[in-house]
């Protein structure tokens, strides 16, 4: 009896590369796919207010912008992990938390694989130490915080209760209009670009 061929677990990205979901390597790995992908990503599931899903490219910058704000000391292969900090959603999606929290280890293990290779393709840490990933986490929900009373509807007492009060950062300067695809696609690159040169400055 023949037997069935295995799942394919890699999926092909529009630079040709074909990347192995189970095990990624960095070689398969483009910033130009990554840049395509997360700005075709849609935050909260695409509840959001606008003519345009807020993609988690958006969201990259977003968080890169607040984690520059509170880290003022920190150097540009800081802002190069935050910026990347949802780099495998290119291509795992964005799922929201609750969603996340019931699949359990299977999608952390996954999405681990791909940000350890990404952190690898761009000569960055393959793991992050615990005080710079407590930073960007913060980034993180005072970005998510902003995000869900301005765009997704939320009230400021449960956006608080979920991602606490933001401290130290004017909504007004963080780039919150939603974008179509191609304009976010065209800023992460632009700032994933500015980032590189400082980094070989």
């Amino acid at each position: 009896m023949r037997r069935s061929a295995p799942p394919r677990a890699w999926q092909r990205m529009l630079s040709g590369r074909r990347l192995d979901l189970l095990d990624p390597s960095p070689l398969d790995i483009e910033i130009t796919d990554i840049a395509h992908g997360l700005a075709r990503v849609a935050r909260w599931n695409g509840q959001t207010a606008g003519d345009f899903a807020y993609s988690v490219a958006q969201h990259s910058l977003l968080v890169e912008r607040v984690f520059e704000v509170l880290n003022r000391d920190a150097g540009p292969e800081a802002f190069q992990i935050a910026l990347l900090h949802d780099a495998p959603e290119y291509v795992i999606g964005d799922m929201i938390s609750p969603f996340k929290a019931t699949l359990g280890d299977d999608y952390k293990s996954v999405e681990r694989r791909l940000q350890r290779a990404i952190h690898i393709r761009f000569s960055l840490p393959p793991t992050i130490d615990m005080k710079l990933k407590r930073a960007i986490k913060r980034a993180d929900q005072v970005a998510a915080y902003f995000e869900a009373t301005l765009l997704a509807g939320f009230a400021s007492e449960e956006a608080e209760r979920f991602f606490g009060q933001p401290r130290g950062v004017d909504p007004e300067y963080l780039p919150l209009d939603p974008m179509p695809a191609r304009k976010a696609q065209a800023a992460f690159m632009e700032r994933f670009d500015a980032i590189e040169v400082m980094r070989k400055a």
